[in-house]
């Protein structure tokens, strides 16, 4: 979101079977499987009057994301689309060759106190599907598969895992999974994971070789195949990956492409002004000259 910034400084540090950072993406690491970008927002307390409000931008290359644990966002975009998202549930936006969108505090709750608190991710499209038309999809919390193993709650947000699947509708084999631990125990995940993983702590603790880490980092195992770790309880944690891509895939901004000469063509499309418009909008964020600079 351009006008939350819960990005921390990258930090980064081998210790045994991971890597540790701080979001994504950092030095280190471009990527996790075909994830690109976390921006972990909030939590935020706004107050009456004070509100969200993401004018109209424009995307490419990419399907986001959108998982709230606190409050609701008004999601427009030019695919027509109008509808409030609201905690568990997910928001997928595929951009493909151009989709624009405006996230904004929805109209009922502009006047009065709220807190707005979630992930927004990005997950890069295979290269061959990275000019299809754009698409939207949003799956309700009660749809996604849940389940229980020995003290730890799952949920299944996206892709494939255990044979079990998400109704959103992914390009690329990937997961992206909710564990909420209910008694201190080891996960151990040896052989249920493939491709590259991450692990993202909300809140609690994990820890990993003696190692203890906090709410607000990511551990990035070198190996999905051997991921097993200890989780304190009450921690509430995101798994993420999955086979990464042969190509390299290149950011600037919102525009992620594995040619850079079709970012450029996104940039000039943008400033002139050529992308598809959202309905009744008028606004929009203008191209910046430097989109990771931060204030």
């Amino acid at each position: 979101m351009s006008n939350i910034d819960y990005i921390f400084e990258e930090k980064a540090a081998d210790i045994g079977n991971f890597l540790v950072g701080r979001l994504l993406p950092f030095r280190q690491k471009r990527n996790i499987g075909p994830f690109v970008f976390i921006d972990h927002m909030g939590p935020k307390k706004l107050q009456a009057g004070e509100n969200l409000d993401v004018a109209p931008h424009p995307h490419i290359g990419l399907s986001t994301l959108t998982f709230l644990f606190e409050g609701a966002i008004q999601h427009k975009d030019s695919l027509g689309n109008d509808l409030m998202i609201e905690p568990g549930a997910v928001n997928w936006m595929t951009a493909g060759n151009g989709v624009v969108h405006s996230e904004r505090t929805p109209n009922h709750l502009r006047e009065v106190e709220k807190s707005v608190h979630g992930l927004q991710i990005w997950i890069a499209l295979p290269k061959h599907l990275e000019n299809i038309d754009p698409s939207f999809v949003h799956v309700e919390a009660n749809d996604l598969p849940t389940w229980t193993e020995n003290a730890v709650d799952f949920k299944l947000i996206a892709g494939e895992f255990d044979g079990k699947k998400s109704g959103v509708p992914v390009y690329s084999k990937l997961y992206m999974i909710e564990l909420k631990a209910n008694a201190d125990q080891t996960i151990n995940l040896h052989d249920r994971l493939y491709g590259e993983s991450g692990l993202y702590i909300l809140e609690g603790e994990v820890s990993s070789n003696g190692n203890a880490f906090g709410p607000k980092q990511i551990l990035i195992t070198k190996d999905a195949y051997l991921c097993t770790f200890d989780i304190k309880a009450g921690s509430t944690i995101y798994l993420f990956g999955g086979e990464p891509f042969e190509e390299e895939h290149f950011i600037f901004w919102n525009f992620v492409s594995s040619s850079r000469e079709t970012i450029e063509e996104a940039k000039e499309r943008w400033q002139k002004q050529e992308f598809p418009k959202v309905p009744g909008e008028t606004e929009f964020v203008p191209l910046p000259n430097n989109p990771f600079k931060k204030d």
